[in-house]
């Protein structure tokens, strides 16, 4: 498995200081079972968010997890556990995303917004949910990235070549236009266009730099105005 917390970190380090930001902080939220918390572990090449392997999920608080000097990923509970632990779950969101920085309230606490995206099913009413209502009233829409993993098990584990630990063509194909779809589905369910999702494996660690080009990417010119 490879180490990633020296991609691009020139850069990175080089955005957020012209941004003025001190430190950028990425909320990772979805889906119970979508996979936030093996994302950050691929990320960092080590356990450092518990992975959940039964029907409870694991990430029940927010914890911090700093990449570099300059940039933090924010693991969170997933929504999806039954209408009482999901507005638990939602009161901490908000919470986070109202979170100001330092001892001005100018700042939010959170420049951006990753929603992983289970790639394994269809199913994306939860995570409309989870944009809609928790997402837009609280942090502004360009700040909000979609991101799609588990993709070798986005056709029921078909098409995925073990040998070279990458989609094969007809998956990779598939997974092209599941990105493209979830990108319109966000834009048609919740009225956000989000730049196009990127798709990869945590659990094989398989396009994790992709992801990480995404964020790096969309880093924001400055900090998030609490006043906008």
């Amino acid at each position: 498995m490879r180490d990633h917390t020296n991609y691009r970190q020139a850069e990175l380090v080089n955005k957020v200081e012209r941004g003025g930001f001190g430190v950028l902080d990425v909320m990772v939220t979805g889906v119970t079972g979508a996979g936030k918390s093996t994302t950050l572990n691929s990320i960092f090449r080590k356990e450092v968010a518990q992975v959940g392997s039964g029907v409870d999920p694991m990430t029940m608080e927010l914890d911090s997890y700093a990449f570099c000097s300059v940039f933090r990923l924010w693991d969170t509970p997933g929504l999806g556990d039954g209408a009482a632990a999901d507005i638990r779950h939602a009161k901490k969101l908000i919470q986070l995303l109202n979170k100001t920085y330092g001892n001005s309230s100018q700042y939010g606490w959170i420049d951006l917004a990753l929603v992983i995206v289970d790639g394994s099913t269809r199913d994306m009413g939860t995570v409309y949910h989870l944009i809609n209502d928790i997402l837009l009233p609280n942090i502004q829409s360009d700040r909000i990235l979609a991101a799609i993993n588990q993709a070798d098990m986005a056709m029921c584990g078909r098409h995925w070549d073990n040998g070279v630990n990458r989609p094969d063509a007809t998956l990779e194909a598939f997974l092209r236009e599941k990105a493209c779809s979830v990108q319109s589905r966000i834009k048609e369910a919740a009225g956000v266009t989000v730049p196009l999702p990127v798709y990869y494996s945590a659990e094989k660690d398989y396009n994790i730099p992709a992801l990480l080009d995404m964020i790096i990417d969309f880093v924001p010119a400055h900090r998030r105005s609490m006043c906008a």
